[in-house]
C-alpha cells in the first residue's frame, strides 16, 4: 500500500494552523493505534506537538508516505481505480479517502465587497495578533475557533465576536472538573451518540451541522477581556460589515471563523447523495467495492473526525 500525501511533511496541516492552538481533546484521548501520544494523559497538546506526533508515528510505523503528491481525480479503470496527481496515475484493488472532514475554508460571498483597506482572514491564515493591522477587529462566528482567537486578539485590539453563543461543554477543558466528566463524555461520544446506537442515528442529521459546545473559553472570559458579543454579521454597507440588527462596525480587520465546505469534486464516482456527502455505511462505499472513507465527522460516531476516534472507524 501507498499513502499520498499533498504536503511534504506529515504533519504540515497542524503546523499551519494560528501558533497558539490546542486540542480540545487531552493527551489520553488523542493517541492513535498502538502508539499513545507522548505527553501527560491529562495535558491538552498544542499544534506542533500533534504535528511532531503524526511525523513520529509514521517514521515508527515505517509507513510508506508519499510526501508533495497531491491527488486530483479518482475514478475506475476497468475492474480497478485509477488515481492520478498531476502527470501521475496509480491503479488500485482498494482506495481509502482519508482526505479529513475540512478542506476549503468558507466565507459568505458578501466578503468581496468589504472596502479592500480593511484585513480580511480565515482561521485557517491566522496565526498571530500581530498580523493584524491597528483597529478594531470582529471574529465573524462564536464557536470555539471564533471564541478562542477573540481572547487572544483582545488584549491588543478591541474585539468583536459576531454570531449565537453555541453554549458550553459541562466543564472546562484542563480543569479538576473535566478530569472526572471526560470519561464519560467520551463513552457518550464515541458509543452512544453513534451510528450503533438509536439516539445515535436519530440525533446524526442535527450534529452533522450543529456548532460545538465552547470547551475552554467562557462567555464570562470573553467579557473580561472586554471582547463586545454582537449578533450575526449578514452583509456590508459603504465597504464595512452590518450586523443583522442594522449595526455598521467600524473596523479595520475581519477573521472568518466560519468553518469549512467539503470538496469531493474530485472524485468522478457515483457515490454522492444529493448534498454531495459520500453514501456509506460506516464509512464503506457499497456502490463502488473498494472504496472507502474515514475521518469524516460522524462517519459512525462524534469522535469519527478526532485523534482518538478515527483509529476505531479505521
Amino acid at each position: 500500500f501507498v499513502i499520498l500525501d499533498a504536503d511534504r511533511r506529515v504533519g504540515d496541516p497542524w503546523r499551519g494552523r494560528w501558533d497558539s492552538l490546542r486540542l480540545f481533546t487531552p493527551g489520553r484521548y488523542s493517541g492513535l493505534p498502538g502508539m499513545p501520544f507522548p505527553a501527560d494523559p491529562w495535558h491538552y497538546p498544542t499544534r506542533d506537538e500533534v504535528a511532531d506526533y503524526l511525523e513520529a508515528y509514521a517514521a515508527r510505523f515505517q509507513l510508506p508516505v508519499r510526501g508533495g503528491v497531491r491527488v486530483d481525480g479518482l475514478t475506475r479503470k476497468e475492474e480497478r481505480f485509477l488515481v492520478s496527481a498531476g502527470d501521475r496515475r496509480f491503479e488500485a484493488d482498494n482506495v481509502v479517502v482519508a482526505s479529513g472532514a475540512y478542506h476549503h475554508p468558507r466565507v459568505p460571498a458578501f466578503a468581496a465587497d468589504l472596502d479592500p483597506a480593511l484585513l480580511q482572514l480565515h482561521s485557517t491564515g491566522y496565526r498571530r495578533p500581530s498580523q493584524l493591522r491597528d483597529g478594531g477587529v470582529l471574529v465573524v462566528g462564536a464557536a470555539n475557533s471564533g471564541a478562542e482567537i477573540a481572547l487572544e486578539v483582545s488584549a491588543t485590539h478591541p474585539t468583536w465576536v459576531s454570531g449565537p453563543h453555541p453554549g458550553n461543554e459541562p466543564a472546562r477543558a484542563g480543569g479538576r472538573v473535566d478530569r472526572l466528566t471526560t470519561p464519560a463524555l467520551w463513552f457518550t461520544f464515541s458509543k452512544v451518540l453513534s451510528v450503533d446506537n438509536p439516539l445515535g442515528r436519530r440525533l446524526r442529521p442535527r450534529l452533522l451541522t450543529a456548532a460545538a459546545p465552547l470547551a475552554r473559553v467562557r462567555h464570562r472570559d470573553l467579557a473580561a477581556a472586554g471582547v463586545q458579543r454582537v449578533p450575526r454579521t449578514v452583509g456590508v454597507r459603504d465597504g464595512l460589515p452590518v450586523l443583522e440588527d442594522g449595526r455598521v462596525l467600524e473596523v479595520a480587520n475581519v477573521v472568518w471563523c466560519t468553518g469549512f465546505r467539503h470538496d469531493f469534486g474530485w472524485i468522478d464516482l457515483p457515490v454522492f447523495d444529493a448534498g454531495d456527502q459520500p453514501r456509506h455505511d460506516r464509512g464503506v462505499v457499497p456502490e463502488a467495492p473498494g472504496l472507502y472513507f474515514v475521518g469524516l465527522f460522524f462517519l459512525t460516531s462524534i469522535t469519527s473526525a478526532l485523534l482518538g476516534g478515527v483509529g476505531r472507524d479505521a
